[in-house]
């Protein structure tokens, strides 16, 4: 299996890529500080882990980050797009007009960027997997900029798959994760004035929200199902997956 994620340096990324190699796959990553695993487990994934330093936020630097990854690639059984950007959580109108610039670059036009690369490139791809978020329908309040990012992934994906008619893509909201992401939730936002965050509070440190290789397997488990049952461009929640 021939596999590439977009920020693998931490989180879901890094589970993906963890639980992947395990099962023998070539996992090319694209991430600003880089793959741990290429360090940490050297001697047992050198040959099968390519890693290439790029900050997606920098969105004129992602064409040439991929011919450096795949260069070697005559196509693709999985893209996972799974880099992101959370933001502050803040009332909208308080959210500065440029951090919601920087915000879409890396949650959208980052991959817009790539599926306009591998569709000039003319190179195949069997399946395209989008990581969205509930909040992306739910539009809780605090959660301004990262919601409109991630509705947007979704229409991304929807759109392309009118584009790419030989690649099922999905947008997935793989449910509650314990990312990196959570230090921050869990820690520095206030659930009195934003509401939303205590069920996450509440879920860390259960089994309602697991580990990143956990969350990994699961979509590694449901892949099949997403593609077998489910039409390209749609968005599934995890939680709510038939």
């Amino acid at each position: 299996m021939n596999v590439l994620i977009t920020g693998n340096s931490s989180g879901l990324g890094l589970g993906l890529t963890e639980a992947l190699l395990e099962q023998g796959a070539i996992v090319r990553g694209l991430s600003r500080r880089g793959c741990p695993l290429k360090t940490d487990r050297h001697d047992e994934f050198d040959d099968v882990l390519r890693d290439e330093l790029v900050d997606l936020g920098d969105l004129n630097k992602i064409p040439q980050a991929l011919e450096s990854v795949l260069s070697d690639a005559h196509r693709l059984d999985l893209l996972v797009l799974n880099a992101g950007v959370l933001g502050k959580i803040q009332p909208l109108h308080q959210t500065d007009v440029h951090d919601l610039e920087h915000l879409y670059r890396v949650n959208v036009w980052a991959n817009k960027v790539i599926l306009d690369w591998l569709i000039e490139s003319a190179l195949p791809v069997d399946q395209v997997i989008a990581i969205s978020s509930g909040a992306a329908v739910n539009m809780n309040y605090g959660w301004g900029g990262y919601s409109l990012s991630k509705a947007s992934v979704n229409h991304l994906m929807h759109l392309y798959a009118e584009e790419m008619p030989e690649t099922h893509l999905m947008a997935y909201a793989p449910g509650l994760v314990d990312t990196p992401m959570q230090d921050y939730l869990c820690g520095d936002v206030d659930s009195g004035d934003f509401p939303s965050v205590q069920k996450l509070k509440d879920a860390r440190g259960t089994e309602h929200m697991p580990t990143p290789k956990m969350a990994a397997q699961r979509l590694l488990e449901v892949l099949p199902i997403l593609k077998a049952n489910y039409p390209s461009g749609g968005f599934v929640d995890i939680r709510h997956l038939d």
